[in-house]
């Protein structure tokens, strides 16, 4: 049960308190106010200036009659000619200051795209200009559009408190900025309350205490495991050191840090602490010594006091925070919740401050900290990576590509395995099952209820909250959803979001991709539906790590369904990611030719259809295929000209479902709406939107190693391909007898170990399943990360590796079977063996060893092969464990693997007219795998040479029932017609 942190009736989601940080905010410069004065002057200039210059000079531009014909027979003298030129200046001023009207009531008014004045390109992007440097001094241009920043939360009496906090944007009107500030004073008031109210509250009775233990065998106690133990989830050692933290102890030393911990000394717990081994305080604990008795009962005494500063002094901080400044403008990031309920519990994600970080996690033996720190990313790359692999052995096992049936898939080197291995550390795939259920979810909701999607800017995401933010209000969101700070902010909680389920619509917001995170937030910006042009400026290589990472998200993520996104300057070697999403030109040339195009055919589509914006076409009874989206990456800088170009057709781009984010090193691009600048710290600053992230990146050195990785897995890569022969292969003689063996292959079994005692059996035997399916080796962050997806100390870490070497023991040589190589990576020792190695070894004997010049051993090998499938890899494993499996290959493996083994051993049979024992050879591997094709063509076959037409024809009926209304795949059907002509007519009267 989760700790309660305050008395309110949603106490359970109350958030724990954090003082507000200042987010660097631009200050207004005496070079915005010259701008603002020249503005102004051109402005008035070019209003009041050209009309009373061309009324002094030319007159009005009409004439004093109106006589058409007359006009037409006069001779074109030079006074027609002139008459006509000022005609063209007057209208021009009068576009013109239509431009202006249109800009200048688009700001005040804070509309996020002004309307369009027909016909007036150039005029109005001078217009927009110039009224944005003379409002620089009093309303910032983030006031044309709706700010990222506003992210934020006010508390209501009637309304869950969400993750976010209020934000308050640079450049808001004076009304806006009250209403801002005095939200972000109540967050952070109540934020106090929240936190000082357990202190407060708690009863004396509820105190428990803990002991620390001597060490057992080589473990030691620690922080981590008494809270798993005693809390039930060990991410709530925090609590227990807050609790404990430099307090003198019977020893006379403090506990100063988390991992530092001594047999003997005393540990104040939290009041839902459960276990027989605690003490309980005023009892007068008759089980425990007169004198740890009184050692506990001194060491209470030292706690009040402790405790009370420290809260009294964390409130004035917080008062102080939130008193300072005056007028400037404060961040309160996202909160953190509470950790969920047990049946959530492994569900959930670590909270960065719960958990060190790739960047203070001294054993990252140098993994790339650039994916380690994208979850989303990651999550991505690994996915499409496992999908590309696995067709890569469907399409060598029906296909025949290079006569690789069987192969295995290249094990990476170098860059590329350290990059692999960040992938399986910092992936949280169920971070992205989430983001995507929550928003076809969304979209399903709004469809039933006839409404229109909504359209979104951003979307943030906070300890598994989502938080999505509007460019205009949209009413009431449906339930679960909930609103947010205000009518611009939809929001759904984490608990919420994990109730939905997959539903049958359209990805509705595609076009989301990370950007970097602030604290514990992370933003995704909709490049999709921004209106206008991104800009990114910066140092060349910083801004295409930014451009390497936006590609690779979106050209994976699992929140989208069919987009375009078009490269242009870089990463033609990205293509490779996903070549049916990524396309590449070589110049801007090319790219404006083709979105000149694509926007005239988007709206003229949209026009047809009679729809305002993508959006309403995308879900719903529509579900129009040309609303995919199509987002341009140009990291090359345009020309003034074509930046020109692109801004008239980015200026409705947002409608479209086209978005643009375009590299520049001055950061002045024409057209951009939002203006955003990578540094050489790896921050990402947009200051008029109120923001300051740690950006997220793909530096040059990972993205090679992440299109290595790709390029490999093709089948089509290399002349030859890769080998054939297993990774590992064992011993199959009898001197090749295993110390350790282990039954993968079906239910686990290990035979040569005795069974652990206790809680740790299960993550043991977890541990030695992922070191046999990777004899390469495996990073200890990889092993952490499988074994505890929320994450997981170093402490804890080494201990259970420390378990692990001592229960698989040594060799007789008295060298450990379990080790550590060059790299760091753990591996195995040769005397610990599974199935699924002998599996593959006789496999590979038969086939391409002795078994080759050897028609008896072979069909010996084969044999002996086939009786170890005793069912699908692990069978019967625990629920919510093994989790890693999803991202493994193996699954796919094994089944084409005992297929083979099925198919060779019946061809063994067939050759001597063994039909009997070829069904049973096959039989027996399509129980490992009913889906392939090739047993059942091949058992076909077998039962065809029997002669028995009736038992054929059982056969087809069994097959027809197992298609479904599928059909039977187009080979078999031909197969049947060869061998039974009349098989439809026998199964249909079969019934």
């Amino acid at each position: 049960m989760p700790r309660r942190r305050s008395p309110s009736p949603s106490s359970s989601t109350a958030p724990r308190n954090r003082t507000p940080q200042p987010v660097r905010v631009r200050q207004r410069t005496f070079g915005d106010f010259v701008k603002a004065f020249l503005a102004f002057v051109a402005l008035a200039v070019l209003l009041v200036g050209v009309p009373a210059a061309l009324a002094m000079t030319a007159g009005w531009p009409f004439p004093e009659t109106f006589e058409p014909m007359e006009w037409l027979r006069q001779d074109i003298s030079v006074s027609t000619f002139l008459g006509i030129l000022t005609f063209v200046v007057w209208l021009a001023w009068a576009q013109f200051t239509a431009c202006v009207l249109v800009e200048m009531k688009a700001a005040l008014s804070g509309v996020g795209v002004p309307g369009r004045v027909p016909g007036a390109g150039p005029s109005q992007l001078l217009a927009r200009q110039l009224v944005a440097a003379l409002l620089l001094v009093g309303a910032t241009a983030a006031s044309f559009t709706p700010s990222l920043a506003q992210l934020g939360q006010t508390y209501d009496d009637n309304q869950r408190p969400t993750v976010a906090a209020a934000q308050q944007t640079p450049g808001l009107f004076a009304q806006q900025q009250e209403q801002a500030a005095g939200a972000a004073a109540a967050v952070a008031e109540q934020a106090s309350h929240t936190e000082a109210t357990p202190a407060a509250a708690k009863k004396q009775g509820d105190t428990k205490f803990y002991r620390i233990q001597p060490p057992e065998g080589r473990h030691h106690d620690s922080l981590w495991e008494i809270a798993e133990r005693h809390l039930g989830d060990g991410r709530r050692y925090k609590e227990i050191f807050e609790l404990n933290k430099d307090r003198v102890q019977p020893d006379g030393s403090r506990l100063s840090e988390a991992s530092l911990i001594r047999p003997g000394w005393i540990m104040e717990m939290p009041g839902d602490a459960r276990g027989g081994d605690l003490v309980e305080m005023p009892d007068d604990a008759p089980e425990v010594s007169p004198e740890v008795r009184q050692q506990i009962s001194d060491y209470a005494r030292t706690g009040d006091g402790a405790s009370g500063g420290g809260d009294q002094a964390q409130g004035g901080d917080q008062a102080q925070d939130s008193g300072s400044g005056g007028g400037t403008a404060h961040v309160d990031l996202p909160r953190q919740r509470p950790a969920p309920e047990t049946g959530h519990a492994d569900l959930r994600r670590p909270a960065p401050d719960q958990v060190a970080t790739p960047a203070q996690d001294s054993s990252s033996f140098g993994l790339p900290e650039a994916l380690l720190t994208a979850p989303l990313l990651a999550a991505g790359l690994l996915g499409a990576l496992g999908h590309r692999r696995r067709q890569a052995l469907w399409q060598s096992a029906f296909a025949g590509i290079g006569g690789r049936r069987g192969m295995e898939p290249p094990t990476p080197t170098g860059d590329a395995l350290d990059v692999q291995d960040a992938l399986l550390v910092g992936a949280d795939p169920e971070g992205v099952r989430l983001l995507d259920r929550s928003l076809r979810g969304l979209a399903a909701s709004l469809a039933a209820e006839s409404r229109p999607l909504p359209t979104v800017y951003a979307a943030w995401m906070s300890n598994g909250d989502l938080h999505l933010q509007l460019a205009q209000p949209s009413g009431k969101p449906p339930s679960p959803w909930q609103l947010g700070q205000d009518q611009t902010f939809w929001m759904l909680a984490r608990a919420d979001a994990e109730a939905y389920e997959d539903v049958d619509t359209a990805a509705p917001y595609p076009g989301l991709v990370s950007l970097g995170t602030m604290d514990d937030s992370r933003l995704l910006l909709n490049l999709e539906s921004v209106p206008g042009i991104v800009s990114l400026s910066g140092r060349e290589e910083d801004r295409a790590a930014v451009f390497a990472s936006v590609a690779a998200e979106l050209a994976t993520n699992g929140w989208s369904d069919r987009m375009t996104i078009t490269l242009v300057g870089f990463g033609e070697d990205l293509t490779a990611l996903a070549p049916s999403r990524l396309r590449h030109l070589d110049g801007i040339e090319a790219l404006i030719e083709t979105m000149e195009a694509e926007t005239r055919q988007r709206r003229g589509a949209l026009g047809a259809a009679g729809h305002d914006s993508v959006l309403t076409g995308r879900t719903g009874p529509a579900r129009h295929t040309r609303w995919a989206p199509h987002l341009v990456l140009l990291a090359a800088e345009p020309s003034p000209e074509d930046a020109m170009t692109l801004a008239e057709l980015a200026a409705d781009a947002g409608r479209l479902g086209i978005g643009y984010l375009v590299g520049t090193g001055s950061g002045d691009l024409p057209g951009a709406a939002w203006e955003m600048e990578i540094t050489a710290e790896g921050r990402l600053l947009a200051p008029l939107l109120g923001l300051e992230l740690d950006a997220q990146l793909l530096p040059a050195a990972q993205r090679r190693a992440v299109v290595e990785l790709f390029t490999d897995a093709d089948p089509e890569h290399g002349p030859d391909g890769p080998g054939t022969t297993p990774p590992f292969l064992v011993d199959i003689s009898e001197q090749g007898r295993p110390a350790v063996y282990a039954r993968l292959v079906g239910s686990y079994e290990i035979i040569g170990l005795e069974t652990p005692d206790g809680e740790r059996s299960a993550l043991l035997h977890e541990a030695l399943a992922l070191l046999l399916l990777h004899r390469e080796g495996v990073h200890p962050r990889v092993l952490s990360s499988a074994l505890w997806p929320r994450g997981v100390t170093d402490d804890v870490r080494e201990a259970l590796l420390d378990r692990l070497r001592d229960w698989l023991g040594t060799d007789p040589d008295g060298t450990p079977r379990l080790r550590t190589d060059d790299a760091g990576r753990l591996t195995l020792a040769k005397s610990v063996v599974s199935d699924l190695d002998v599996l593959r070894s006789l496999y590979h004997e038969a086939t391409q060893g002795k078994g080759v010049d050897s028609r008896a051993v072979r069909g010996r090998l084969l044999t002996d092969a086939l009786v170890l499938v005793r069912g699908p890899l692990l069978a019967g494993r625990p629920e919510g464990r093994y989790r890693w499996l999803t991202h493994e290959i193996v699954d796919a493996q094994l089944p084409l693997l005992v297929a083979d083994t099925g198919l060779a051993l019946a061809e063994f049979h067939m050759e001597k007219n063994r039909a009997e024992k070829a069904i049973e050879a096959l039989n027996a591997a399509l129980r490992t795998a009913p889906a392939d094709e090739r047993l059942w063509n091949e058992l076909l076959r077998a039962t065809h040479a029997l002669d028995d037409p009736e038992r054929l024809t059982a056969l087809a009926s069994d097959l027809v029932t197992r298609s479904g209304a599928r059909g039977l795949p187009p080979r078999t059907e031909a197969l049947l017609d060869e061998l039974l002509p009349t098989w439809r007519d026998a199964v249909a009267a079969a019934g």
